[in-house]
């Protein structure tokens, strides 16, 4: 007997989509990856709680507080300065201990702050407290690398979903009208992609700060263009099909035919663009930070702790903790955009254990032959 489909309650998978998921877990690099990357973006959301300079939990005289998310004067737990517990020092820690007790992260700074109890000038090699050293400022580099893995992969994540709602939208216009439309947003494409992004970038960070926003702002003036020539081929080739022509005729209007008629089947190429496009996206953030170009100086970032490398010869650890950090999640994003793209392949869609089950499926559908023939 064949082996039974997961079942999910109010959830119904297609068998197209259940090829696809099958070609996807084929790709056992692609899948693994995936999962790999999946934890680690998880811990780097959670940095508060794994990397800080202050307890996520403290119990005292019956009372719950969260110091991960609210500031506490000192005279909350019995000092007596009204302003914030330093909960580091000896004297906090004697208070609280008193009359209750603090849960403290795995990593007991957070990607900000400064260790003044170095045995060395920074930086400082790796070692039992700092697991990959310290940074020229005397800062935690493990803590630095999960924050500055965070903001990577958060604005990865928003550059990539920004960019591929306006490629597609720009490019399903274009194909789908074709003519002047899409003569006319070609030749301005070609002038907009010829501007100099870096020279821009230089010229409004000596107009403005630049920070998160800013650079994300920026980066989405040329990071849509990359959608718009899959989408617009695929818009190109469907527009006079029969099926179109079949909605037009029974007077569905243009938006419905383009994003519900149209687009499901343009959305093939650009889901397995985005992870690629997402990697792109990281190393523009990394290449920025790396230049002095990115964001504001003391954020965490994986492009400044190269920096550091380059700039501190005689601490390997900083230069070699950001080349593998990025390699390893570059590495990743690749060989989960080869997987999707297995998944998605047409030749690879009617392959596997799936095909036999869909023949075997088709068989016991069939109605059974009548009984009783002419010999």
């Amino acid at each position: 007997m064949p082996a039974q489909q997961p079942q999910f309650i109010g959830l119904r998978i297609s068998p197209l989509n259940r090829r696809r998921l099958h070609n996807f877990r084929a790709n056992r690099r692609g899948y693994w990856s995936l999962w790999i990357f999946i934890a680690l973006f998880v811990i780097s959301l959670a940095a508060e709680i794994v990397a800080n300079d202050r307890p996520f939990l403290v119990y005292y005289d019956g009372s719950l507080y969260f110091p991960v998310v609210k500031d506490y004067p000192e005279s909350e737990f019995g000092g007596s300065f009204p302003t914030a517990a330093e909960y580091k020092d000896p004297a906090v820690q004697e208070l609280i201990t008193e009359k209750g007790w603090m849960i403290w992260p795995v990593i007991r700074f957070n990607h900000r702050s400064v260790a003044w109890d170095l045995p060395d000038p920074a930086p400082t090699p790796p070692s039992a407290e700092h697991w990959l050293g310290t940074d020229d400022q005397a800062r935690d580099v493990v803590a630095r690398l999960i924050y500055g893995f965070r903001i990577s992969v958060v604005f990865g994540l928003v550059l990539a979903a920004l960019s591929a709602v306006i490629g597609v939208s720009a490019g399903a216009v274009q194909g789908y009208f074709g003519g002047w439309t899409d003569l006319l947003f070609q030749r301005f494409m070609e002038i907009w992609g010829g501007m100099p992004q870096l020279y821009l970038l230089i010229i409004l960070a000596s107009v403005v700060v630049p920070n998160f926003w800013w650079l994300l702002g920026i980066l989405l003036l040329f990071s849509w263009m990359g959608f718009v020539g899959v989408v617009r081929a695929e818009f190109l080739r469907a527009r006079n099909f029969d099926y179109v022509r079949a909605a037009r005729a029974l007077g569905a209007t243009d938006p419905v035919i383009m994003f519900r008629h149209v687009l499901p089947n343009a959305m093939v190429a650009t889901i397995t663009f985005l992870p690629f496009v997402l990697s792109s996206s990281i190393t523009a953030l990394t290449s920025l930070d790396f230049l002095g170009f990115g964001l504001p100086a003391g954020s965490a970032s994986l492009g400044e702790l190269l920096k550091q490398g380059k700039e501190n010869l005689a601490a390997p650890w900083l230069g070699l903790t950001g080349f593998f950090s990025i390699a390893i999640m570059l590495s990743l994003l690749v060989f989960i955009g080869e997987a999707v793209r297995d998944a998605f392949d047409p030749r690879k869609l009617f392959t596997g254990p799936v095909q036999a089950e869909s023949a075997a499926s088709d068989r016991a559908a069939k109605p059974a032959p009548a009984a009783g023939g002419d010999d």
